[in-house]
Parts: C-alpha cells; structure tokens; sequence
C-alpha cells in the first residue's frame, strides 16, 4: 500500500500528537500547518514536515494540500468553514475534531456532490462515543434511552474546580455554554447546557454528570424515532458544575467568552497526569424482557517517542487517526459525508490506533460490559 501524503492543520496539543502518531508508522508523509512558529518549532520530530501557513487563508490552504491525500483539521472550530472549502478544492479528504454544531453542518454541505470523503467529529465526543453509543443501542430489539457520558478528568485534583485544562479552552467554554441536542420522548430537541444534572461512582470514585453541547454528533439524527431518551452528559467531580454556572450564567461570563477564556487560562493550570472516562448506558427491549447494559472505557496518560502524551490528547488524535487509516484501507466510503456512528466499533477497535480505547490498548484503557434485567 502506498505511503500517504497528508496535511495536519493546527500545531497546538492535538495536532502534534496527532503528527507524531501518524509518523510513527512509516505510512504516512506528515506536514503540519500553522502560523504560529513557536507552535511549529515544537512539533518538530522524525517523519513530520512543517509549513508556515495562515489557516485563515483558504488560497493558501489549497496550495499547501498540493498532492496532499487528506487533511486533518486540529484548528480552532471558527476554522472549519474556510479548511472544508481548501479541502474539497483540492480534492483531500476532509476530517476533523469540531463539536460545533453549525460547523458541522457546513461540512456537511460541502460533502454533497464530492469525490472526496468529509468526515467530520472524529475525536472522542463526538467521534468515539458515537461509535460506542451506537453499538450499544444495536443490541436492543427496542432502544428506550441511551445516555453518553464523557470526562477528561485530572487524576490528582487540587483546586475548588477539581479540573485542570487539558484540551481546547475556547472549545471547553462552547459545550458549556451553547443549546445541546437531545432526543426526549422521542423527539429532537435542545436542551440547556450546566443541566440534567446527575451523579454517580464507578470503582469508589463519585462523579457528576451533566448537559454539555456538541458531544452527540450526528447521533440524534440517526437514532431518530429509534430511541425515546437520547442525552449527552459531561463528567466532573463533584462541585465543578456549580462553580461553572456561578462564572458563567451568575457572573454573566458567557457573554464575555475572551474575558472567561482568559480567566480559565490564567488561573486553571494544564495537566498531562488526566484519565478520560466514557461510561455508556442503554435500555430497553431485548427478546421478552427489559434489559440494562453499560460500557465502560478508561484511557491514562502515556508516553512514546520520549514525550508523555495526556489521555486526552491520545484519545482525541487516536479516534481521527484510526477514521483516516480506514480510509487509507479502503474499508470506509472515499466519498461523501461519513458519520462516525456507521464505523463498525470491533473494527475501530481492531485498528492500530482505535485499540487505544480496547482492553489491549497501549494506553491501558480498560472496557466492561453489564447486562441486567431491569
């Protein structure tokens, strides 16, 4: 199989690893873009070329795809509409991270007619997740409820958050603050963000959980009129919420996003030592009786190629990896608009970067499954 030519935008935590993860492997040619050269000159490692580009410029966008196979978007999700365009321009598949809604779909509108693949949301929520959730929901003769929770989580919490940054704090600040879709009483709607507020523990941990934006993806649309309860929840630890809606809805900050950006950044220190949890319940109808099942998956932070890699930068990078090496392989459609939840789950497992997420995984992620009648 021929070695690929690629083009990851955004040198920020995600796309290095990202990088660095596909040059791992011999099989792809690896350039990252950025206009940041700090940014750029840390990315720099064995296998992975680095182009100074403006991302906002989509003419200089299309000239750094030249021959290039696909894009992988790390960028901020304001990015998206203007990398989208570049890539269906240039004729590479397209794929991303963004749990913004609108720019989804603009994605999606730039799928119809192209001989490219667009596969947006390929991260862990969405992305993973929605794999994960959508097999579940396929063991049920009739789906009741599906509810998706999701945390990336500090494993040494000190401060009255309990959290520390570990990804994108304008993208944190976006799930916190935009309408998130639902499925209730087996109908599409938007829910508002910081509610649906629940808790619970998994191995001697409590946690809480609640209503965030984007973490669905395409997923209502599929399970429409299949599933009566359809949520997606954010995990913490207990308190975290309480704080956040004080900052934001109490103290007004999520109308002053720059302004709750920059407190978060200078107040909240980073953190490599993170875990992220996904914990995945259903119910409904199996034969003649109701029936509960849970999943459960645990990734901890790692460390190759000489640097440690935080839970959720391998989580993140793995789930857009793993979409383009089954591209790459032929066994995902090179055409269109893809969503993640009709990847089947063994076979994202099985991949050499899903495994991640597998009981085998290098990460030491950990998967259960229970079954009760209910």
């Amino acid at each position: 199989m021929n070695t690929w030519p690629v083009l990851v935008v955004g040198a920020g935590k995600i796309g290095r690893t990202i990088a660095a993860l596909l040059a791992s492997t011999g099989d792809y040619h690896v350039t990252i873009a950025d206009r940041d050269e700090t940014a750029l000159a840390a990315s720099r490692r064995p296998g992975v070329a680095t182009a100074r580009v403006d991302l906002a410029d989509e003419e200089a966008l299309v000239a750094a795809l030249e021959g290039k196979k696909a894009v992988l978007s790390a960028a901020p999700f304001f990015l998206t509409g203007t990398i989208a365009r570049a890539a269906k321009r240039a004729g590479a598949h397209y794929l991303d991270l963004t749990e913004d809604v609108a720019s989804t779909r603009e994605v999606k509108a730039l799928a119809t007619g192209a001989n490219v693949a667009f596969a947006p949301q390929c991260g862990l929520a969405p992305g993973f997740v929605s794999i994960a959730g959508n097999d579940l929901a396929s063991r049920f003769d009739t789906l009741d409820t599906l509810t998706m929770r999701v945390g990336a989580l500090p494993r040494y919490p000190t401060n009255a958050l309990k959290y520390n940054l570990t990804w994108s704090t304008d993208g944190l600040i976006n799930e916190y603050c935009n309408p998130c879709e639902a499925v209730v009483d087996g109908e599409k709607t938007l829910l508002q963000p910081l509610e649906g507020y629940e808790t619970f523990s998994l191995d001697g941990i409590d946690y809480e959980a609640f209503n965030t934006s984007g973490g669905l993806g395409s997923l209502a649309e599929t399970l429409s009129g299949k599933v009566q309860s359809l949520r997606y929840l954010t995990v913490r630890y207990p308190g975290h919420r309480d704080i956040m809606r004080m900052l934001l809805t109490d103290l007004g900050l999520k109308d002053r996003r720059d302004l709750m950006r920059d407190v978060l950044e200078t107040a909240v220190p980073i953190t490599r030592q993170d875990v992220v949890l996904v914990f995945i319940t259903a119910s409904g109808r199996r034969a003649d009786q109701r029936e509960q099942m849970s999943s459960v998956y645990r990734v901890t932070a790692q460390e190759f190629a000489g640097e440690t890699w935080s839970a959720i930068q391998i989580t993140t990078s793995a789930g857009i990896c793993a979409t383009l090496d089954m591209l790459r392989e032929g066994k995902l459609p090179a055409a269109g608009f893809l969503k993640q939840e009709t990847i089947p789950l063994p076979q994202f497992l099985a991949n050499r970067f899903g495994r991640v997420y597998a009981g085998d995984g290098t990460a030491g992620a950990a998967r259960t499954s229970t079954r009760a009648a209910a």
